[in-house]
């Protein structure tokens, strides 16, 4: 398999696993572990195949990712996010140059206030009891998917 196919096949790849946990944590408010290592994992792989310089491109992802990820730990912390958005984010960070992780957290940040004020209307007017679960999964999957385009449509400009 030539690099040629990687460059296409991993992204599809990754789309694959955003729908995938998108639809779990929609399901069942939880994101398989075994799905954002493997985002984390096939990233190097795609690195590699769209022929990222190891210094300092390669190690700038890796620090945004790292940076990112420390960020959306600390919204855990404080009970704000669960354990599989915040691995999803940094995982997803790794595929995403800088400026397209800031556009992926805007986009995430719009879709997820959406949801949450969907979730919102919905407790309130079917007067439901306890605390609210949002599915954040799903506007970090819809978020990295419409990231997703911008290396598929701008590879070879």
């Amino acid at each position: 398999m030539g690099l040629g196919i990687l460059s296409w096949a991993l992204p599809a790849c990754l789309g694959v696993l955003l729908v995938s946990a998108g639809i779990e944590d929609a399901r069942t408010r939880e994101i398989a572990n075994w799905k954002n290592a493997a985002i984390a994992l096939l990233a190097p792989v795609w690195w590699f195949a769209i022929g990222l310089d190891p210094w300092p491109m390669m190690a700038i992802q890796l620090g945004v990712a790292l940076f990112v990820f420390a960020l959306f730990c600390g919204a855990f912390a404080l009970g704000q996010m669960g354990g599989g958005d915040v691995k999803l984010i940094g995982a997803l960070a790794l595929w995403l140059t800088p400026m397209n992780v800031m556009n992926m957290l805007i986009v995430m940040s719009i879709a997820g206030g959406a949801l949450t004020v969907v979730f919102l209307l919905d407790h309130k007017l079917l007067r439901r009891e306890g605390a609210i679960e949002i599915p954040y999964g799903v506007a970090i999957a819809l978020a990295g998917l419409l990231a997703l385009r911008e290396p598929l449509v701008n590879q070879f400009t």
